[in-house]
């Protein structure tokens, strides 16, 4: 067994070193596909972040001033329950809700996240129309709710939404066909290295196959160097990703505040999650290249 594995390695490394150029140029592509897939998913997390905040149907959010009393939080209910033809649900973000929220939303501006606190940072309702109901009638409701006391804005969805929306599936339906044309081309170059290395030792399979080796002792060391193609190039992706993750979360953090981008900063560790996702994907990319490359071209 241990020579077995000593031999499938050292063919595997033997490989790499003879063809070089071709090793060098499958793992470089398969690293920038890969990037571009991490790219593809870390952007979508960071808009789906942008988002959380109407999540549930939510189409208005009317803001109130930090420390509130019970009374004052009062008006704003009564004033909302008689508005039922409009009207479906609302629901109260505490402070503390409010401040789960702000971790995602200003995920970007730490300094801003130091400020904030159980007695300073202001409260939500979140407002569910009824089905069919106009945004036209909710701005109507606006000027009623915006002169409450302690209500000191009213956002709705669409404002938002619908840029957000166009954003995130311009870039990242782009991005994912360009990564997917990029993965492909990989397993290309990982499925033309492979048969190279095979042509280019025809003599030497042709006598392992004289000597009574099975298919599948040969095309191992092949299939393996395909899989290390792949492997090694989503650990150069995933290097990438976290470069420029960093770069960009310290980049937002010197936007002016209130600017909206912090919130497409990723700090939940989803970055990590993606990276394995990445050298998963390679891996299976090198596998399926060289897999088919050692079984289509092994008899020589």
């Amino acid at each position: 067994m241990l020579s077995r594995l000593r031999y499938t390695f050292r063919e595997t490394f033997d490989s790499f070193r003879r063809n070089a150029t071709l090793t060098l140029a499958a793992i470089i592509t398969a690293a920038i596909s890969l990037l571009g897939v991490g790219l593809t998913l870390l952007s979508q997390k960071g808009f789906d972040n942008l988002l959380s905040k109407w999540e549930g149907g939510v189409e208005m959010i009317i803001f109130v001033n930090a420390g509130a009393t019970e009374d004052q939080l009062g008006v704003i209910e009564t004033a909302l329950g008689n508005a039922p033809t409009f009207i479906d649900s609302f629901s109260y973000c505490d402070a503390q809700c409010s401040l789960d929220e702000a971790q995602v939303v200003l995920a970007g501006e730490p300094g801003v996240l130091e400020l904030l606190n159980e007695t300073n940072i202001p409260t939500q309702f979140k407002v569910i129309p009824t089905e069919g109901t106009d945004v036209d009638f909710l701005r109507l409701l606006e000027g009623e709710f915006i002169t409450l006391p302690n209500v000191f804005d009213v956002q709705f969805a669409e404002d938002q939404i619908s840029l957000i929306g166009q954003l995130q599936n311009f870039f990242g339906f782009r991005l994912l066909l360009l990564s997917i044309f990029l993965l492909l081309a990989a397993v290309l170059l990982i499925w033309n290295t492979i048969r190279t290395a095979i042509f280019a030792r025809r003599r030497e399979i042709e006598v392992m196959k004289l000597v009574g080796a099975t298919d599948w002792f040969i095309r191992i060391p092949f299939m393996l160097e395909g899989l290390l193609h792949g492997i090694i190039g989503g650990v150069l992706a995933s290097g990438g990703l976290w470069a420029w993750n960093t770069q960009w979360t310290n980049g937002v953090g010197e936007f002016p505040p209130g600017s909206g981008f912090a919130a497409l900063v990723v700090t939940d560790g989803y970055d990590k999650t993606v990276m394995l996702i990445m050298l998963a994907i390679g891996a299976l990319a090198g596998a399926i290249g060289s897999g088919i490359a050692a079984s289509r071209f092994l008899d020589v």
